[in-house]
């Protein structure tokens, strides 16, 4: 009869816990959004902003299908991932709910997301940049941005690292 040897196996796929998760979503910015148009599924990068005391995402785009769709349905997921290699990474994703901003609301909460994001950018890449157009060019010669935010009803995270 042959010898079973059992392997313990540190490079198992583990999850975050939600301190971790918020951490995450807290130091970076930049996003997949995924949302529902026509009934098939889209997900696109995005810029975004995580605000801790709400529990909310926020972010901002021009007309077009991202906004027409989650004006229509919805339910949305985002999901933000930190890849070194295949076997060290993190990754949180959030299920929530989109909700179209308007007025002061809005101005605000774009400003807030624009001194976090440009705060981000100078940790992360050294840069210091001075005007949203510098990290983000949507709403530039397309009207009014369309400030939105998602109203987080689930946040879950898995990583590896060995």
């Amino acid at each position: 009869m042959e010898k079973m040897t059992i392997v313990k196996n540190d490079n198992m796929i583990k999850n975050l816990e939600t301190t971790e998760c918020i951490e995450l979503l807290n130091s970076n910015y930049i996003a997949h959004l995924a949302f529902i148009s026509h009934e098939e599924p889209y997900i696109l990068p995005i810029t975004y902003s995580y605000n801790e005391k709400s529990n909310t995402i926020t972010g901002y785009s021009s007309e077009g299908l991202k906004i027409d769709a989650m004006r229509k349905n919805d339910l949305v997921s985002l999901e933000v991932e930190e890849i070194k290699s295949v076997n060290n990474w993190r990754s949180v994703h959030v299920h929530g709910t989109f909700e179209e901003l308007q007025g002061i609301d809005a101005k605000y909460l774009l400003h807030e997301f624009t001194q976090k994001v440009k705060k981000l950018v100078a940790q992360k890449e050294g840069s210091k940049p001075e005007f949203i157009s510098e990290f983000s060019s949507k709403i530039y010669g397309q009207g009014i941005p369309i400030v939105y935010r998602i109203n987080i009803q689930e946040i879950t995270g898995k990583y590896r690292n060995s």
